[in-house]
């Protein structure tokens, strides 16, 4: 009989003087098998249960640094629809960046944070009008154990909740928004709409317009409401480094909230998503300019609108958890030590 080869050593073997071993092969479903919430493992790209970055799925937050969630919905979009579906497709599209850590950056932020996949957000959609409470409830739950989240849309109107229940902890809180619209429309106030949120947000005082900042806009509204817009025009005229300087002069070290619409990079780099417009920024740019917002007071982040009805290969959703990761970085940019402390 013809015995297979085995492996000589595998993860479970190295010891920690060691280089990591890469083996996609010798590791499985770590979404519930990881022994550690900490350090980057090799899956199978194509293969395995699906969580953001082969992270732990748990809804246990003791000693977890940072949750992330999904929340499926896409009641108040104002065109296409389908990005309730975007958080799986999100984390379908980490697999492929798991197995290594994110490009660009010079440290894993899994060796400084404990992050835990949290699950998607549950509701009943046939209360339409108690989605939002639901979920700000979930994320002061999630910050009464002091941990960060990064969520996964869903629309954008999902950032209001979101927004209020961290204000709720950190106080009014500086927003830097990645984005094609401004999302500062007028409205009653009784509507559940993407594109009106951060007027009320403003007006509620759970953002600070003069402290925040507005990048990739490139459709109209006449009122700023005090906001501080760089178009994409401004992005494209200026460059990257005009872009990263501006933002930190204006946040400064204010306890911030980041979210990223994925509309805000143009259709060529995105176009899985329900208001395209052209003329958008380019994946690259904007990955710089995150990683150029290092130690900010970055406090809970979000990437939103992915709607893979409309993708091309997978391009939006894998720039989503491209992003996504990104985020995670710039979190960890601010706790150099953390594992080291608190383990």
């Amino acid at each position: 009989m013809i015995e297979t080869p085995k492996q000589t050593k595998t993860i479970k073997d190295q010891t920690a003087d060691e280089p990591p071993i890469h083996d996609e092969y010798g590791e499985a479903d770590l979404a519930i098998t990881r022994r550690s919430p900490y350090g980057t493992l090799a899956e199978a790209t194509y293969a395995g249960i699906l969580s953001f970055m082969r992270r732990q799925y748990s809804k246990d937050l003791t000693g977890a640094d940072v949750a992330v969630f999904g929340v499926p919905f896409d009641i108040s979009v104002s065109n296409r629809p389908g990005c309730r579906f975007g958080p799986r497709a999100i984390r379908q599209a980490s697999s492929m960046l798991a197995w290594d850590r994110a490009w660009g950056w010079s440290f894993d932020p899994f060796e400084r944070l404990a992050v835990v996949d949290y699950g998607d957000l549950q509701f009943d959609p046939g209360y339409p009008r108690e989605i939002a409470d639901r979920l700000q409830e979930q994320i002061r739950e999630i910050a009464e154990h002091d941990v960060a989240t990064l969520m996964l849309g869903g629309d954008h109107f999902c950032t209001y909740p979101a927004i209020k229940a961290h204000a709720d902890q950190h106080g009014p809180l500086a927003l830097i928004q990645f984005d094609a619209h401004s999302d500062t429309w007028r409205d009653n106030g009784d509507r559940l709409d993407h594109g009106t949120m951060f007027y009320h947000a403003a007006r509620e005082g759970v953002i600070l317009p003069e402290k925040s900042a507005q990048i990739g806009i490139r459709t109209n509204n006449p009122e700023s409401h005090g906001f501080n817009i760089f178009s994409a025009d401004w992005v494209r005229e200026k460059g990257v480094t005009a872009t990263i300087e501006a933002v930190r002069s204006i946040v400064g070290q204010h306890p911030a909230y980041i979210t990223f619409d994925i509309d805000g990079l143009d259709p060529a780099f995105a176009p899985g998503t329900g208001t395209p417009v052209v003329g958008g920024m380019h994946t690259g740019d904007v990955r710089a300019i995150i990683r150029g917002l290092q130690g900010l007071n970055i406090k809970a982040m979000d990437v939103v609108e992915v709607s893979p009805a409309y993708d091309v290969g997978e391009v939006t959703a894998l720039a989503a958890a491209t992003l996504a990761l990104d985020l995670i970085c710039l979190y960890a940019s601010q706790f150099p030590d953390h594992k080291l402390t608190s383990s």
